[in-house]
């Protein structure tokens, strides 16, 4: 492994470390181009939490805008995360509309603005972390564009269902909603009454909702990755971690609290299982 490679490895784990377990499945070429793949998602992800107001948020992510559409001043490969992205998106041909659209999306991130519905965050899922499994799947064809059916489509919206779900309290105790205020509302729960951290029926019977839907999309992402050749069904591998965590917010009676996660030698156990009964 290079020593950039070991950065970004490194940056993962700390980051991501659901993904960077998951990349541990690949073949080493393939697992550092992922790992760069998720390690520029993982950083763009916590833009919100770094910066203290919109304007340098939009500041970031426009910094990485231009460095995918090669207009960055100064030299871009000076930042590891970038070199290394670079160096994935050239090797294996990734085509850099996806990844700008990443970043299109995640500005909704910077604003306080609850997300409005189902629609809206399957739309802002499939941009941020549907792509992700697609271009991985891209990877681990050598490049070459490949049709994942539904299974990337569903894969992303249970993720982001789920890391939300768990993210609920927190998002919430920060002034934000990224779970669909419109499943809130037919419960007759307000934005108000979520950002106060204030219980009720229907803000359980909304969450249990969303937990029922994070679950199909789940059972729709798994049955497609079965139908998909076998050497691309790696790049779907951080689903496996997904339904223990499921399980856990499904199961807790405190919405607001911060649930402890899965053990790693647990979420370990589970990728190398997913990897033997779909090899």
């Amino acid at each position: 492994m290079t020593e950039a490679g070991g950065y970004v490895a490194s940056f993962l784990r700390e980051a991501d470390k659901d993904r960077y377990f998951a990349t541990l499945l690949l073949k080493p070429a393939e697992r550092a181009a992922v790992q760069a793949l998720y390690a520029f998602a993982a950083d763009v992800a916590s833009i919100r939490d770094r910066a203290r107001e919109p304007a340098a948020g939009e500041i970031r992510l426009h910094w990485w805008v231009d460095a995918i559409e090669g207009e960055g001043h100064g030299n871009v490969r000076q930042n590891p995360l970038a070199g290394a992205l670079l160096d994935a998106i050239a090797a294996y041909r990734l085509p850099p509309g996806p990844l700008l659209r990443l970043l299109a999306a995640r500005r909704f991130d910077l604003y306080q603005d609850p997300m409005p519905d189902v629609a809206s965050f399957e739309g802002y899922a499939g941009e941020t972390v549907s792509v992700l499994y697609q271009l991985a799947a891209m990877a681990l064809n050598g490049g070459e564009e490949v049709e994942t059916g539904d299974a990337a489509g569903h894969a992303g919206v249970a993720h982001a269902l789920v890391g939300h779900l768990r993210a609920f309290g927190f998002n919430a105790s920060t002034g934000r909603i990224f779970l669909p205020l419109s499943v809130f509302s037919a419960n007759g729960v307000t934005d108000g009454e979520i950002l106060a951290g204030r219980e009720s029926e229907g803000l359980f019977a909304a969450l249990g909702q969303i937990s029922d839907l994070a679950g199909e999309h789940l059972d729709k992402a798994e049955m497609a990755v079965r139908r998909m050749p076998r050497a691309l069904r790696p790049a779907f591998a951080p689903v496996a971690i997904l339904r223990a965590q499921l399980k856990r917010v499904a199961a807790s009676t405190l919405p607001f609290a911060t649930l402890p996660d899965t053990a790693e030698w647990r979420k370990l156990a589970a990728l190398q299982l997913w990897s033997l009964r779909r090899s």
